[in-house]
C-alpha cells in the first residue's frame, strides 16, 4: 500500500527539530522508519508532515555518567547490540537488541522509535521496564524525565507530550543485576514478539534477593510482572520455585489474542517463557 500524502522537513540538530514540531504538534518524528513507515502504509497513521531526526548525530550514543548507562534515543540497535560497554555492565540490552528483526532493521532502526511507538509486540519495551529506565523527553519549554513503569499507558500509546521528543533513556547500573535474560517467541512473519520476557535478578549464595521481569506481547503495553517478582524475590532458585512464580506471568492483564495465539494461548506462553527467561538469568549468575 502508498501512503497518505505528506510533506517532510529533515532537522540537522534536536533545537531545529523541536521548532519544527512546535509548529506543527500534528506531525510524527522520523528516525528509523520501521514503525512509523509501515503504519503509515496501512494508513493507520496519517501524519501531515515527518520531521527527520535520524542524522542528528547528538542523539546517537552509548556512554557511561555518573552511575548511569546513557543511551541516546537515535542509538541504532546494532550498535547497542555490538556495544562492549553494555556488554559487560548490562547484557540484557545487547541481547534485546540481538533479537530485533533483521540485520537491515537493526542496522537502521532506533531504541528511540521502538520505546516511543509502543507496539505491545516491540522487544525494547520489556527490558526498559525490567531495567527501571528513565526516559528523557524534551521540549520547547524544557525537559522532564519520565520512570519506565509510567511511559507506556496503552496500545501505540506513551506519555510522550506531542510537543515532546524523546531525547535519552538512562538505567542506574545498581538497577543491573548480576543475572539477565531475554527470550522471546518470534511471530514467524513478523518478527515481532508473540511472547517477549526480560529478566533482571541479583543473586545472591543462590538465592534472589531481587528480581524484575518485563514481558512484552501479551497485553496491548510492556508492564512488570510483580506477582512473579514477588513470588522470587528472597527465594533460592530451583526448578519448582522458578515453576511457580512463572505461573504468574500473564496475573491481572488483559491478554491479547489474534490469528496466530488466542488468549489462552498466550497466558501459556507468558508462563512458559518467563520460566526460561529465569531460568537463562539464573544460570548465568
Amino acid at each position: 500500500m502508498i501512503a497518505a500524502q505528506f510533506d517532510y522537513k529533515r532537522a540537522n540538530t534536536l533545537d531545529e527539530a523541536l521548532s519544527l514540531l512546535a509548529q506543527n504538534e500534528d506531525a510524527k518524528i522520523l528516525a528509523g522508519g520501521h514503525s512509523l513507515i509501515p503504519a503509515m502504509k496501512l494508513r493507520l497513521m496519517q501524519p501531515p508532515l515527518l520531521i527527520d531526526i535520524g542524522r542528528i548525530k547528538d542523539l546517537a550514543y552509548i556512554r557511561e555518567e555518573d552511575g548511569q548507562i546513557r543511551i541516546g534515543a537515535a542509538t541504532t540497535h546494532y550498535q547497542i547490540e555490538s556495544s562492549e560497554l553494555l556488554k559487560k555492565i548490562c547484557p540484557l540490552l545487547p541481547e534485546c537488541a540481538g533479537h530485533i528483526g533483521d540485520v537491515q532493521v537493526r542496522n537502521k532502526g532506533t531504541i528511540g522509535g521502538s520505546v516511543a511507538h509502543s507496539d505491545p509486540g516491540g522487544d525494547w519495551p520489556a527490558a526498559i521496564v525490567a531495567l527501571s529506565a528513565e526516559l528523557v523527553a524534551v521540549s520547547k519549554n524544557g525537559e522532564r524525565t519520565i520512570k519506565a513503569d509510567d511511559f507506556f499507558i496503552d496500545l501505540l500509546t506513551t506519555a510522550l507530550d506531542t510537543s515532546e521528543i524523546l531525547r535519552e533513556i538512562r538505567i542506574n547500573k545498581t538497577n543491573c543485576g548480576a543475572a539477565q535474560a531475554y527470550v522471546k517467541m518470534h511471530h514467524p512473519a513478523s518478527g515481532f514478539a508473540v511472547v517477549g520476557v526480560a529478566a533482571n535478578l541479583s543473586m545472591k549464595a543462590g538465592n534472589c534477593e531481587r528480581a524484575s521481569i518485563g514481558i512484552t506481547g501479551v497485553s496491548a503495553k510492556a508492564y512488570r510482572a510483580s506477582a512473579v517478582e514477588s513470588a522470587l524475590n528472597g527465594v533460592a532458585l530451583n526448578e519448582e520455585t522458578i515453576e511457580n512464580a512463572a505461573a504468574h506471568a500473564a496475573d491481572g492483564v488483559d491478554i491479547n489474542g489474534d490469528l496466530f495465539a488466542s488468549a489462552d494461548y498466550r497466558r501459556h506462553l507468558a508462563a512458559v517463557y518467563t520460566k526460561r527467561a529465569i531460568e537463562a538469568a539464573a544460570a548465568r549468575a
